[in-house]
């Protein structure tokens, strides 16, 4: 058997500020942007490296849909950006505006630093340490 987590969706107010704020501000690809109808796109955005799993941008299309958005999660970390270089990464984030809500600590597996998106979701930017580097490469 062969099955892998492909897509995530992240749900948005609007397609464009959020193609925006990942491309710019999070260095992310923009690896489709596909219009459906005159309401729909199928956006799909990932870091650079990504192999397996992306961000589906889907933008929120009722009242149930928006209170969701910056909240998927109930205000728990949501994802995991893993990086090869903690420093550069955290650096350049904090050039472009990322709002970092937990700063830069040395935890057992590595060193994670807790930052917003543009809606308020969590995610810790992850370098993890040499006896978890398997895990960033696979």
């Amino acid at each position: 058997m062969n099955q892998r987590i492909a897509h995530i969706s992240l749900v948005v107010k609007d397609y464009d500020e959020a193609i925006q704020f990942y491309i710019e501000k999070l260095n992310f690809q923009l690896l489709e942007d596909t219009r459906i109808d005159d309401h729909k796109r199928w956006v799909v955005v990932a870091p650079p490296g990504a192999k397996e799993c992306c961000l589906l941008l889907a933008k929120a299309a009722n009242d149930q849909q928006l209170k969701s958005v910056g909240n998927q999660t109930g205000g728990r970390v949501f994802l995991f950006l893993f990086t090869d270089d903690f420093q550069r990464d955290y650096i350049r984030m904090l050039e472009q505006g990322i709002s970092f809500v937990r700063p830069p600590k040395e935890e057992p597996y590595g060193k994670v630093a807790v930052f917003e998106d543009l809606y308020g979701n969590m995610w810790d930017l992850l370098e993890p340490n040499e006896h978890n580097k398997g895990v960033i490469n696979n």
